[in-house]
C-alpha cells in the first residue's frame, strides 16, 4: 500500500486551477489503486503558523532540554515532519504568485527543513533525510514560463521547489504547469486540454 500527501495551497476552494487538477490526478490514481492511503491537507484555507523565535530556539536546542514552551513552539514541525516522512509519494497543487509560491506554503516548507530531521550538514555539505519518494508538484500560471519563453527567467517557483526539496533528498520530482491561463479564453482552454493529456500520462507511469 502506497500513502500519498495532498497539498492544496490555494485558498479559492472549488475555483482552484490547481487544486482541481490535483483533485482529479488524485481521484483518478484512488480508482485505481483502491488500497493506497492519501493524506490531505489544505494549506490555502488552513493556513499553517510560521516560525518565529521560539521555533528556532527548540529547533536548534537538543529535546531532552525543551521547556514546556520549545515544546509547544516544534510541536507542529514534528507531526508535519512524521507526516511526511511516512508517506511514500507527495501531490502539491501549488499556483504561481508573484512568480513563486503562495507564503501559506513557504510556511510549510520552513516547517519541514529543519536540520537532523530532514537533513543534516556533513564536511561535504548538505545531506538530505527523506530519500525513496516521489513527488508531483501541479502548478496554475497566468503567463507562460518555459525554458525557451521570454518569461523564463522569471520562474522562480519551479527551480526554488526543485531545490529546497532536493536539498532534504527528494529528488524525483515531476512537475505540470497549467500556465497562460490567463492569455486569453482559447489559449486557456488548449492550455488545460494539454494539462489533461499530461495528467493522464503520468498516471500509468508515475
Amino acid at each position: 500500500m502506497t500513502k500519498i500527501l495532498h497539498l492544496d495551497s490555494s485558498p479559492r476552494g472549488q475555483h482552484s486551477v490547481s487544486g482541481r487538477l490535483a483533485g482529479e490526478f488524485i481521484g483518478a490514481w484512488q480508482a485505481a489503486h483502491p488500497d493506497d492511503e492519501v493524506v490531505y491537507r489544505n494549506l490555502g484555507r488552513n493556513p499553517i503558523s510560521h516560525i518565529d523565535e521560539s521555533w528556532i530556539m527548540a529547533a536548534f536546542t537538543p529535546p531532552a532540554q525543551h521547556t514546556p514552551d520549545l515544546t509547544a513552539a516544534i510541536q507542529l514541525s514534528n507531526v508535519l515532519i512524521e507526516e511526511l516522512l511516512e508517506c511514500d509519494r507527495y501531490v502539491f497543487s501549488i499556483p504561481m504568485y508573484n512568480l513563486s509560491v503562495p507564503s501559506v506554503f513557504k510556511a510549510y516548507i520552513d516547517q519541514i527543513v529543519r536540520v537532523n530531521c530532514t537533513f543534516k550538514v556533513t564536511e561535504n555539505g548538505y545531506e538530505g533525510l527523506v530519500n525513496g519518494k516521489k513527488m508531483l508538484v501541479i502548478t496554475a500560471r497566468g503567463g507562460i514560463y518555459a525554458d525557451n519563453s521570454p518569461m523564463a527567467d522569471f520562474d522562480f517557483q519551479a527551480p526554488y521547489l526543485r531545490a529546497i526539496f532536493n536539498l532534504i533528498g527528494v529528488t524525483d520530482i515531476s512537475f505540470i504547469h497549467a500556465d497562460g491561463l490567463s492569455m486569453g479564453e482559447e489559449a486557456r482552454d488548449r492550455r488545460l486540454n494539454r494539462v489533461q493529456d499530461e495528467i493522464s500520462a503520468l498516471l500509468e507511469s508515475w
